[in-house]
């Protein structure tokens, strides 16, 4: 896969998240809502690799994780979310929500306030994750 792939599937995975939540599908909803974060967050991790470097085994080896925080810690973008979250409370409650995202959610059940509050979260246009991602991928 590479950045352009990362980028399609994230785009992918929120829309269906949202077809999910406008189904009343919550568990799923929040649980591929979550995936958009991490693939994106691939994608900023991809813009950082040149066609032709060999790439550091052991970073490669960190990069297979499903864990947001390492991914952006990864991706080079953690001191800049850091000083965004200072500077502006509802993206900081954003990602908040977000860190309660992990891949084992999966096997849980999510209430539509859950499901819901993830998606705004990912998606609010001023104060949203992807937004703020995509500036960055």
């Amino acid at each position: 896969m590479n950045r352009t792939d990362f980028q399609l599937l994230a785009d992918v995975r929120i829309a269906e998240a949202k077809a999910l939540l406008d189904q009343g599908m919550f568990a799923g909803a929040y649980y591929l809502a979550g995936y958009c974060v991490e693939c994106a967050l691939k994608a900023c991790i991809a813009k950082l690799t040149n066609q032709f470097d060999f790439a550091d085994k052991k970073f490669v080896q960190e990069c297979h994780t499903h864990n947001l925080e390492k991914l952006l810690e990864l991706s080079g973008l953690k001191k800049e979310r850091d000083s965004g979250a200072l500077a502006d409370q509802e993206f900081f409650a954003n990602w908040q929500v977000i860190n309660l995202w992990k891949e084992t959610s999966r096997y849980a059940q999510k209430s539509q306030l859950e499901a819901q509050q993830l998606y705004d979260a990912i998606t609010d246009v001023s104060h949203g994750v992807m937004p703020w991602i995509k500036q960055r991928w």
